[in-house]
């Protein structure tokens, strides 16, 4: 996989270092919530590897993207304890299109509560100047973060991006979000 100039921007918005003190411990919502192609394992699915309780069944030997992996809440400082996965119930991560926020479908508000809804918002303000989004991810579902507005883009396709941008209002801007094919805009 090949490091994108949109994935490590986003890793730094997330940080790149792992958080002193912070521990992945009994925690496996990653194994549940997100895809690893190496093992064909689909996102929003438990990979089969992985037992409630006990933890990864092939920890010693398993793929390089589980091996590599933490989480935003183990890299950012700026994270607060809250976003700890097993109690939020939701997955950050730095990915190419800014911060991603994999949330448990046994709880698809849980990114409504504070301090979670709050700090998305933060983020989103931080991000609205550069091509970077929050996004808010219910099992497939898309919900794009922005500074005056949630705009629920539904499942992408194949092939789809979002797209942000403002219409002048006699309020100010407003910011909108929505998807678009791939080379188009």
């Amino acid at each position: 996989m090949t490091t994108t100039t949109n994935e490590v921007a986003a890793a730094a918005a997330l940080g790149t270092d792992l958080v002193p003190g912070r521990q992945c411990g009994s925690c496996i919502l990653c194994c549940k919530l997100l895809g690893i192609k190496e093992i064909n394992k689909p996102e929003y699915q438990w990979c089969k590897h992985c037992k409630p309780g006990v933890g990864c069944t092939i920890y010693d030997t398993r793929p390089k993207a589980c091996r590599t992996f933490y989480c935003g809440y183990r890299q950012s400082t700026d994270i607060s304890d809250a976003w700890f996965p097993a109690r939020s119930r939701m997955v950050l991560l730095a990915q190419g299109i800014g911060i991603v926020c994999y949330v448990d479908t046994g709880y698809p508000d849980a990114w409504k509560a504070q301090p979670y809804y709050g700090d998305l918002k933060t983020w989103a303000r931080r991000a609205v100047n550069t091509e970077h989004h929050v996004i808010v991810n219910i099992g497939g579902r898309v919900i794009t973060i922005l500074p005056d507005s949630d705009i629920d883009l539904g499942f992408m396709q194949a092939g789809e991006k979002i797209v942000v941008g403002t219409a002048d209002t006699p309020m100010g801007p407003v910011y909108r979000a929505h998807k678009v094919q791939m080379g188009k805009d």
